[in-house]
């Protein structure tokens, strides 16, 4: 586990000056990010309780809405079945609602219900209070640095979603 910072002692980067490849140092790091942050949500906002794959399922929808389960499954990079259960699991929680599909009556669509795009407003604003929080603990020069690294990031995640297809 890395060595908290302070003031008079810089966080601990595992695998720092190991010659270890950036690939491998950036999985560490994003797995870190991820798990830390929810962990970090369920102690600090009690009542989250959505599990990760529904919240990307939300996010998907409130992007691309309405949308059959195979275009969800293709989008995640999921079985078709898995999604199908969660999108179950979503209506019953009245998240999402299931309809035919206007342009193939064959064909259901499924669309965010406004408990959906509420619940995913509070959960989006909960993790942004909580890395807002987290960010203003770092120094200017690390805050810098994270500004300056969301743009290659982005850029990543897309090359990363081209070498799906």
């Amino acid at each position: 586990m890395p060595t908290p910072a302070s003031p008079d002692r810089p966080a601990t980067v595992p695998n720092a000056d190991r010659g270890t490849p950036d690939a491998r140092r950036l999985t560490d790091a994003v797995t870190r990010l991820r798990r830390a942050l929810r962990a970090s949500i369920r102690s600090d906002y009690p009542w989250e309780t959505l599990p990760m794959a529904q919240v990307e399922l939300l996010q998907v929808l409130a992007e691309h809405s309405p949308a059959r389960i195979g275009d969800l499954a293709t989008r995640q990079r999921l079985a078709t079945s898995t999604v199908s259960g969660l999108v179950g699991q979503m209506i019953t929680s009245g998240l999402v609602a299931r309809a035919t599909d206007p342009g193939d009556r064959r064909v259901s669509a499924v669309t965010l219900t406004d408990a959906g795009h509420a619940q995913l407003a509070a959960w989006t604003r909960a993790h942004e209070r909580r890395l807002d929080t987290a960010l203003t603990r770092l120094d200017t020069a690390d805050r810098a640095a994270v500004r300056a690294a969301l743009p290659a990031l982005f850029r990543l995640a897309e090359h990363l979603d081209d070498s799906e297809h």
